[in-house]
């Protein structure tokens, strides 16, 4: 059975709790606000299902990719609403009209990320951009396996992790299930975001409590898709009057705690599934750097790296998007998170000592990186020119 001693060995797949047949592993949150898996020992057989299907402790082999695209979606109204080129929509919708069934991480009535499908392209959209948050898997590997096994076509989407706990938890190839995953930087606490829209949206002490959020972007492209933001919409809880806040995400706290490192899970740090270990048929990306080798691409609307580890779908990118044939070694160089894991910031646990006691993420991200001001930021940049 499972025995999580160490909290760099679970990565929150869920691939456990979905195999388990007695129904003995629950999931609770730490104080970190990541979920990891309990066993209820006297349910538990001692059958070892749950073992055998964890990516931390069945290791793949690394693969590279056979064939690498920069892409766009044909539609730039997809491309306005997507991360980068709008190419999961491609496949998402391929999937649908072929009767098939689409499983990715949308925000529910909470504004929890969880996972959930969908088989009607209507809802595509709430797949759509990327959720910096961990999702929550729950079931929905066992409701893939029922479709899967009934013929349906299944996309699934999700981390590298959560497609690696996929396969592992099917112990079948289907010819009828494509998995997506893409290059991760890394999965935030879901703790961490409930605390941090608690602090600027529910709070009783904040004057923005009587605002009711309709939408969350993480991946706002308002001020281009390099200079992206996080942008929150709603309305006014008595019916009237809507809002907008665009926070770009070199500014944001919320993004600032991401994008430092300081608030990924424990696993992330020694991911178990980069360097092609997630046996995905594709992984997405941002295709960062495309301006420097190709000006067709550089409208600073977003572009998609495409990661083929089969040639199934190569048709079907090229007739239906603006694809063109790139070098991985591009894909690579801007986007390290494929082969190599973030370090632990020295500074992680007192960002959580100090969260845990009551202080908000704001404040503790503002005296931890403090803002540069204008003349330092102009003294950096020409030092930088003289050291060349």
């Amino acid at each position: 059975m499972l025995n999580i001693t160490n909290k760099q060995d679970c990565c929150g797949c869920y691939a456990c709790y979905n195999v388990c047949i007695k129904n003995c592993i629950s999931f609770s949150e730490d104080q970190e606000g990541f979920f990891y898996p309990h066993v209820d020992h006297d349910k538990c057989i001692s059958c070892n299902l749950c073992v055998k299907v964890c990516p931390v402790i069945n290791s793949c082999e690394s693969r590279e990719p056979i064939r690498v695209y920069a892409a766009k979606n044909y539609d730039v109204n997809i491309i306005e609403q997507s991360s980068s080129g709008g190419i999961f929509t491609l496949f998402a919708e391929k999937i649908i009209k072929e009767d098939g069934v689409v499983f990715g991480a949308k925000f529910n009535d909470k504004w929890e990320v969880i996972h959930d499908y969908i088989e009607t392209g209507h809802d595509i959209s709430m797949f759509r951009e990327s959720k910096y948050v961990q999702s929550k898997i729950a079931d929905t590997y066992k409701k893939a396996e029922i479709f899967l096994k009934q013929g349906r076509k299944v996309l699934y989407s999700g981390t590298p992790c959560q497609i690696k706990g996929l396969k592992l938890y099917l112990r079948h190839e289907y010819t009828n299930l494509l998995t997506i995953d893409f290059v991760c930087h890394g999965v935030p606490s879901p703790g961490i975001w409930q605390q941090y829209l608690n602090e600027m949206f529910f709070s009783p002490k904040n004057d923005k409590r009587h605002l009711k959020l309709t939408s969350i972007n993480f991946r706002n492209k308002k001020y281009g898709w390099k200079n992206y933001c996080l942008a929150f919409k709603g309305q006014n809880k008595q019916g009237y009057g809507s809002f907008s806040l665009f926070d770009k995400h070199s500014n944001n706290p919320y993004m600032k705690a991401f994008l430092k490192d300081l608030t990924l899970r424990p696993s992330c740090y020694n991911c178990p599934a980069r360097e092609g270990k997630s046996q995905s048929d594709i992984t997405l990306a941002d295709f960062w750097g495309i301006w420097n080798i190709d000006s067709e691409f550089n409208d600073d609307k977003g572009t998609s790296a495409v990661l083929f580890y089969n040639s199934k779908y190569f048709n079907f990118l090229e007739s239906n998007s603006k694809a063109k044939i790139e070098p991985y070694s591009l894909v690579m160089k801007y986007n390290s998170p494929i082969i190599k894991s973030p370090k632990i910031p020295d500074n992680r646990a007192v960002f959580f000592t100090r969260i845990n006691n009551g202080e908000s993420i704001s404040n503790v991200i503002e005296t931890m990186f403090p803002k540069q001001s204008l003349i330092y930021k102009i003294i950096i940049k020409v030092k930088k020119i003289f050291s060349k």
